[in-house]
């Protein structure tokens, strides 16, 4: 390998470690026995992971994070879908202003979409329910989940459908057989990406949030206002440990490669 090559090398490393570094520290301090955040522990301890348990308010808020990851982003996905296919198909009077439209809420500041949420599901009486923060975070989400679809819609070969309607199938069998199986990495990834960014989303939620839809991100927030203790990173570190153990059977059981490619990995294009 030249100096060049070397001098690559050594940046993506240095990178890959500026990335994992905070994780690393984040899971090593939850093993301290301390009552207190301390780094480097010379001792391992369980003591914070075995807390959790005292703290139900937790493991409450995140599996109501995951309920609303998963229907926010589910939802956000079957908008998108129209919306792309329409987008990259159709030239229409204000088709640029429906895509600015839809792409808004990543250039409005999400404590002013807190606010302005908060008054208009107090108005109309949604204030404080799960139903709200699901609306609230479906507008956050898709733009995420329609930019990737959005991607895949407009990079597809129209012959090919054309192909499919010429055979006789109809306009649903066309979009079941032929379009949806297209354009699915832009959706897998669209939702990925929507699902993430619902459950890690902190700064709208806690203007929405009430005592009994209470996220995890935003039950983590507001633990460290009033603690120092290692409790929150235990917790970070369980759900670090839970990711790595979901895309470990995800790569086993599917394929992480073949989920973003769309096709089997090793498989040859043709």
């Amino acid at each position: 390998m030249n100096r060049n090559g070397w001098i690559a090398l050594t940046f993506h490393a240095l990178f890959i470690v500026f990335i994992l570094a905070p994780i690393v520290v984040v899971c090593v301090v939850a093993f301290t026995p301390e009552g207190f955040l301390s780094y480097p522990t010379h001792t391992w301890s369980l003591r914070w992971f075995r807390a959790i348990a005292r703290y139900p308010e937790f493991v409450d808020a995140f599996f109501a994070s995951l309920w609303l990851g998963l229907l926010s982003s589910a939802i956000a996905v079957a908008l998108s879908v129209p919306a792309a296919l329409a987008i990259a198909r159709h030239r229409f009077p204000g088709r640029e202003a429906i895509t600015a439209l839809f792409l808004s809420p990543l250039m409005i500041p999400h404590v002013v979409l807190g606010i302005a949420f908060l008054r208009f599901f107090t108005e109309i009486g949604l204030g404080g329910t799960f139903a709200g923060l699901v609306i609230s975070h479906v507008v956050i989400v898709l733009p995420f989940a329609l930019r990737l679809v959005l991607a895949s819609a407009a990079g597809m070969d129209r012959a090919i459908e054309n192909a499919a309607v010429s055979l006789g199938a109809s306009g649903l069998t066309t979009f079941r057989r032929i379009t949806l199986p297209l354009i699915a990495p832009g959706v897998a990834s669209g939702w990925a990406l929507a699902f993430i960014q619902s459950f890690d989303e902190v700064t709208m939620t806690v203007f929405i949030a009430a005592p009994g839809t209470t996220t995890l991100p935003v039950r983590m927030f507001l633990y460290i206002q009033d603690n120092i203790d290692p409790l929150v990173t235990s917790v970070s570190a369980a759900v670090i440990a839970l990711t790595v153990l979901f895309l470990i059977v995800l790569d086993r059981l599917y394929g992480i490669e073949r989920l973003l490619a769309g096709r089997a990995v090793g498989q040859d294009d043709r």
